[in-house]
């Protein structure tokens, strides 16, 4: 269902030129509260509010986390628009995350953009998170135009929650030709990390201590899995036997091979991502290569995308690190393709924990 007319007047004001039209973007999928305002594909503003609270816990708590989004959302909202130098008057559309996420998240973000809508007579366009991640690359900054990949490209979206390659061959056409069976590659991170000891969240902790350490120095279990697809699992046993071993032997052997053990771990998930989307692209035939979410901050993974991109004479997109975490920069640059083809939301639209909009293959 469509807001239809109530919108006309202001939909053909802005769609006649796309350059000026105005999105806000409103991200609450998780733990981080953000919004940003784009005016056509440039960035005017990025807020983000993140949770401390949840580090004690070593892990989200969905009721902590949707309580801190009813605290965050006016203030991150008004400074959002602040920022950009906009009143509230000029936004044409209010882009939201409908899911997938904690439902209880979605909730505070989904509500507030409805209020907004009604209150100021603003259309709703609603985004899925794991398509704002992919359209990311399409945002440009006040300063420069940043390399956007051409259609058709492959994506490899890694993130604590999802591990898929994506075929995109428009901003409204993606297929998901491969998915993890069972973990996403940033919970691994996070499960082996916290086995280790180190603070939550992992990924980040094991990114830096796997530079002071040696990749070859410990093997741990590759799975074969069929297809394109990914599984973790088995690593996270193999890792967590592993240290079991070695521990009833030396009781301070995490302590001794800190380093070495995050480096070989960080390859270890590496080589597993880079093998099914090396096969992907060679049996596709397709060169632009990109990856998004919040493992693609990950140093190493950067580093072997850039290596194999030259070996195989790829063109790969990396997205600067501020766009892999989640934020509302990307909702609304995936709200403004909707926007300019008409797909707006009614107001009795609500989120969905387990929202679809990538096609499986």
């Amino acid at each position: 269902m469509s807001c239809g007319a109530e919108f006309s007047s202001r939909k053909a004001r802005s769609i006649n030129n796309m350059d000026e039209t105005v999105i806000l973007g409103i991200e609450s999928s998780c733990d981080d509260t953000s919004a940003a305002v784009l005016r056509g594909r440039t960035l005017l503003s990025n807020v983000i509010a993140s949770q401390k609270v949840h580090i004690e816990y070593g892990g989200v708590i969905p009721e902590l986390a949707s309580r801190a989004h009813q605290q965050n959302i006016i203030p991150v909202v008004d400074t959002a628009i602040k920022d950009a130098g906009i009143r509230v008057g000029e936004i044409d559309a209010i882009a939201f995350t409908r899911g997938p996420g904690l439902l209880g998240s979605l909730l505070v973000g989904v509500s507030f953009a409805k209020g907004l809508s009604l209150s100021r007579d603003i259309p709703l366009v609603e985004v899925n998170h794991l398509e704002g991640h992919i359209l990311s690359h399409f945002i440009d900054l006040p300063d420069r135009r940043l390399p956007h990949p051409a259609y058709p490209f492959l994506c490899l979206l890694v993130s604590g929650g999802h591990t898929q390659i994506v075929e995109v061959r428009s901003y409204h056409d993606m297929e998901i030709i491969g998915t993890t069976i069972d973990d996403a590659a940033g919970e691994a991170f996070d499960k082996c990390a916290k086995v280790m000891g180190l603070p939550y969240p992992g990924g980040p902790v094991i990114d830096r201590l796997a530079k002071e350490g040696d990749g070859e120095k410990f093997k741990f279990a590759k799975p074969s899995v069929k297809g394109y697809d990914y599984s973790f699992s088995g690593l996270k046993t193999s890792f967590l036997y592993f240290l079991r071993d070695r521990m009833a032997e030396e009781p301070d052997f995490i302590e001794k091979n800190r380093s070495d053990l995050c480096a070989s771990l960080q390859k270890t998930i590496i080589d597993i991502l880079l093998a099914k989307l090396l096969r992907a692209a060679k049996d596709k035939g397709i060169t632009e290569i990109a990856a998004a979410g919040g493992v693609s901050a990950n140093s190493g993974l950067r580093i072997r995308l850039e290596e194999e991109g030259r070996r195989q004479k790829w063109n790969v997109y990396l997205p600067e690190l501020k766009f892999t975490t989640d934020n509302a920069a990307m909702i609304a640059m995936a709200g403004y393709f909707r926007y300019m083809q008409g797909e707006f939301s009614s107001l009795d639209i609500t989120p969905a924990a387990r929202a679809e909009g990538l096609a499986r293959r």
